[in-house]
């Protein structure tokens, strides 16, 4: 489902605020490669083990959301740091 763009408008990083926008299709492929073979971590040092169908990052290019049924989960402990693609 994706993301209202009335929404993305409105939504910043709860821990820099900075805007976001929609993490491209060939990066959410990366993304999920990665998460498959068990590289990806969160912000808590979680591994992630379920593939991401959306995400949006930060303008910046340093902090992915996942996008979970429409819904960005925004909590700063499940944020990915962009620079393990």
């Amino acid at each position: 489902m994706p993301i209202n763009d009335q929404l993305l408008e409105v939504l910043c990083c709860p821990n820099t605020k900075q805007p976001v926008k929609m993490l491209d299709e060939e990066k959410l492929k990366r993304l999920n490669e990665l998460i498959g073979e068990g590289i990806i971590k969160n912000r808590e040092g979680q591994v992630l083990k379920d593939t991401i169908p959306e995400a949006i990052i930060t303008v910046d290019e340093k902090t992915i959301y996942r996008i979970d049924e429409g819904i960005p989960v925004m909590l700063i402990d499940e944020a990915i740091a962009a620079n393990q693609l």
